[in-house]
């Protein structure tokens, strides 16, 4: 928690001095009271955030190496038949769709959402996705013979992708958005506070400088 000290100044210097606007009582008093406000907001805010935060810090090391957890699984392929009169039509545009899928989740238990539905002359590919989950099922229109590879369960990839906000949906999306907005106004409020902290104004800004050149140094000569 950052904490911050109003220098009590006499609302007049020494004798034969003019009160400056520094010292002016009203100034003075508005002083404290944005200061209490930007300490209690960043306060709470900071608790607020708090899981969130150790999530996506969590998560963004887990990501950045994800070969650190590299799993050696193998996706699973299920092989069945179904009712070819789903998909044997002479228009592709009559495929029963949600025949096939609900078969699909009935049968198998697929997850995550509809992400493709595709018909061609041949053949019809259904695919669902989910954060760490995929599912893509191939169906031989003619003979209604389907193949449906499942990739391995991983709790890293789920984590993985509920970062980049992968396949969630419009329920964690707004998630990520409150998520960024509380992030932004923690770093706000906790720099506002260096500004109350007179003996320490000057080196917490320099710090705050010296940390985004190092940023820029590290994208310029390594990423870019």
């Amino acid at each position: 928690m950052i904490t911050t000290k109003l220098d009590n100044n006499p609302s007049e210097g020494p004798a034969g001095s003019s009160r400056g606007p520094s010292n002016d009582p009203r100034y003075l008093h508005w002083k404290r009271q944005f200061a209490h406000l930007a300490r209690w907001l960043h306060t709470y805010l900071s608790m607020l955030s708090f899981a969130l935060l150790l999530f996506f810090a969590v998560t963004g090391l887990t990501l950045n190496h994800a070969e650190w957890f590299d799993s050696e699984q193998r996706p699973t392929v299920f092989h069945g038949t179904l009712d070819k009169t789903w998909v044997n039509t002479a228009d592709p545009s009559a495929v029963a769709k949600d025949n096939l899928v609900n078969f699909f989740r009935s049968t198998h238990r697929t997850k995550g959402a509809l992400s493709d539905f595709h018909v061609d002359g041949a053949q019809c590919e259904i695919l669902f996705k989910g954060p760490g989950y995929e599912a893509d099922a191939v169906i031989d229109r003619e003979t209604g013979k389907y193949d449906l590879t499942v990739s391995p369960f991983s709790l890293v990839a789920v984590l993985n992708d509920l970062h980049k906000g992968r396949d969630t949906g419009k329920k964690w999306s707004a998630v990520i958005d409150f998520s960024a907005i509380l992030m932004t106004l923690v770093s706000l409020t906790g720099l506002t506070l260096i500004f109350f902290l007179n003996k320490r104004r000057f080196s917490g800004l320099v710090l705050v400088a010296v940390g985004a050149l190092l940023c820029y140094l590290v994208f310029s000569l390594w990423v870019s």
